[in-house]
């Protein structure tokens, strides 16, 4: 396929080490009408980021974006389900305002809008345990996203666990299903 070098494309991801099965794929021409690139990134390719990891989507189609999602619904918050990319398991769900949406696509790792604080907040920010984004979906109402990430750190949960869904409903108790994988005092102080 020939893609013209004067056509506008998007950059959908570009991080500083792809993991297997991911594909890089640098595409147009620079903002200034510098050169085509010369090369794709192949995959399992490393190959170092122009920026800090993240998504980078060009300037015109970044408003476009973030216009279409709902914010209506729940007083200007949607629901943001974190997935992990590689196994597909539910980690945690969060709320974004627009603001968050646009700081996790402009720095790649995941930000919230806390509803108990009345701010954004990079999860990680306390931990460490960051959440690298590998890919954004929006449902078909606009109004919830699905982020595929890898996780930073052996788990999401503040309570210790790998996933915030770490109980299950039987009959008619919560049953715990797995097995800490953090102290989270260690990490968060005796607050957790």
């Amino acid at each position: 396929m020939f893609l013209r070098p004067t056509a506008c494309y998007t950059i959908v991801l570009c991080q500083p080490s792809p993991p297997p099965g991911i594909i890089i794929t640098i595409i147009g021409r620079s903002v200034r009408g510098g050169s085509w690139p010369n090369r794709f990134v192949k995959n399992n390719e490393r190959t170092p980021a122009a920026k800090p990891a993240g998504f980078f989507i060009a300037r015109r189609f970044a408003a476009a974006l973030s216009m279409s999602l709902d914010y209506s619904k729940l007083d200007g918050l949607i629901p943001a389900v974190i997935q992990d990319a590689a196994s597909g398991r539910v980690l945690m769900v969060g709320f974004m305002n627009d603001e968050a949406f646009q700081k996790t696509r402009d720095t790649g790792f995941v930000t919230f809008y806390s509803r108990s604080r009345n701010k954004l907040w990079m999860k990680g920010e306390s931990s460490g345990h960051r959440l690298v984004v590998k890919e954004i979906s929006t449902d078909c109402d606009d109004d919830t996203l699905l982020i595929q990430v890898e996780a930073l750190g052996p788990g999401v949960c503040h309570n210790g666990y790998q996933s915030c869904f770490y109980r299950k409903l039987d009959g008619d108790r919560w049953t715990e299903t797995e097995s800490r994988v953090y102290d989270p005092a260690a990490v968060y102080g005796s607050k957790s």
